[in-house]
């Protein structure tokens, strides 16, 4: 059963037991939004995330039950529960690679704890989960992605929502403001 986000706090151990993982547990160590790394500064919060619509509202719902209820109540609308649709992500634009190619470019690593990668691990992340090591991976890659939002400042007018849709849908998955 999904919890509102106020069950969330810090010494809340996370049980989780959906298609990609069994058995997998976390203990929160944090509160939720709270940022313990300066390098890490997302524009937008997962909530937000899955309202405007991301990973053509396909990622994350076979485990809701891990996530606040508040997030999916929010992002109804979003949502594709049968199979990923791209008109539900916030440009309309397919924007993902299938998980197969981000393990062969190791974006996702055998032992990682984040099987889906880099938004399952903002995800717990945002929640309150710390691990030094996927942490420190995990910031460095989305630091890495800023590159993205260079482009589009370069190559579009402001406010032109219509430019660069893929790169703009790629920076909102990636927690960055899209609409610049």
């Amino acid at each position: 059963m999904p919890h509102t986000l106020k069950w969330f706090r810090p010494g809340r151990i996370i049980v989780v037991n959906d298609k990609m993982q069994q058995g997998y547990s976390y203990r929160l160590t944090a509160l939720p939004g709270q940022r313990t790394d300066p390098r890490f500064t997302p524009q937008v919060s997962p909530a937000q995330m899955l309202a405007w619509g991301v990973f053509e509202g396909h990622y994350l719902n076979d485990c809701q039950e891990e996530f606040p209820a508040e997030w999916f109540a929010q992002a109804r609308h979003k949502l594709a529960p049968l199979r990923p649709d791209e008109t539900k992500n916030c440009f309309g634009v397919k924007s993902r690679l299938p998980r197969g190619e981000w393990i062969k470019r190791g974006w996702i690593l055998p032992f990682d704890p984040d099987p889906r990668g880099w938004f399952q691990w903002y995800c717990r992340y945002w929640l309150g989960r710390r691990l030094a090591d996927v942490d420190d991976r995990q910031i460095r890659r989305w630091a890495a992605f800023t590159r993205h939002r260079a482009q589009v400042v370069k190559n579009c007018r402001p406010g032109d929502l219509t430019c660069r849709k893929r790169q703009r849908q790629a920076l909102l998955q990636w927690a960055y403001n899209p609409f610049i």
